[in-house]
């Protein structure tokens, strides 16, 4: 296995890193910014009012883009699989 095959694999597997946690984060991040606002305008400072919103939006999206991600890992499984006996000889 060369030094070339490894930063391949590196780059493939934060590629679908990224690609597969992007969706969570998104949600998650869009959905504290909302509630942030939604704080400041109220005034409201309730720790489980920033909590609750994005779990049940991870939840969410975890149902509508579960799938997809499932798929993605799959496929670089499979890919992954296929190539080793092509890295080993």
């Amino acid at each position: 296995m060369t030094p070339e095959t490894v930063l391949t694999l590196t780059q493939q597997a934060l590629e679908m890193t990224v690609l597969v946690s992007a969706p969570l984060l998104g949600a998650a991040l869009a959905t504290g910014l909302l509630v942030s606002l939604f704080q400041a305008a109220t005034q409201i400072n309730e720790m489980t009012l920033s909590f609750i919103p994005k779990l049940l939006v991870l939840v969410l999206v975890l149902i509508l883009a579960g799938p997809w991600m499932l798929n993605m890992m799959l496929d670089y499984m499979r890919r992954l699989f296929i190539s080793i006996p092509g890295m080993i000889g």
